[in-house]
């Protein structure tokens, strides 16, 4: 069915109904269904030599660079029992063992992250 309009458009009308016709069509959704990849676990990037070198770094200000401690009043990490040490970051995590900040810390960290933790410290010269 054609509608005779009584007055031509003006070119002013003409460009904004254009423009608003396809502005809606390019705020249209589109129709495609995409199935976002797995995630990636977040320790992964940190289980490679170099992010465990990065854990290993958080440690430093307080617990010395690659864990020698240089006062007595926090205990150095190099040379440290592996299984002490993950026993230990547990029962932080868990709130077992008392502490200043170190719960909150060892909250922060994946089992694995933990593991490859206390093996570099283990590895650490005293």
């Amino acid at each position: 069915m054609k509608t005779k309009l009584s007055q031509p458009l003006s070119l002013g009308l003409l460009v904004a109904l254009v423009t608003n016709c396809i502005l809606s069509v390019a705020q249209a959704p589109l129709p495609v269904s995409v199935t976002p990849p797995a995630p990636i676990p977040f320790a992964a990037s940190n289980l490679t030599q170099l992010g465990v070198r990065a854990l290993a770094a958080n440690c430093a200000a307080c617990h010395g660079t690659n864990g020698n401690s240089a006062g007595g009043a926090i205990p150095g990490l190099a040379g440290s029992n592996k299984e002490y040490f993950v026993l230990q970051m547990k029962a932080f995590k868990e709130g077992k063992r008392e502490a200043t900040v170190m719960h909150q810390i060892a909250k922060g960290y994946s089992e694995a992250e933990i593991a490859v933790i206390a093996d570099f410290f283990s590895a650490q010269k005293k």
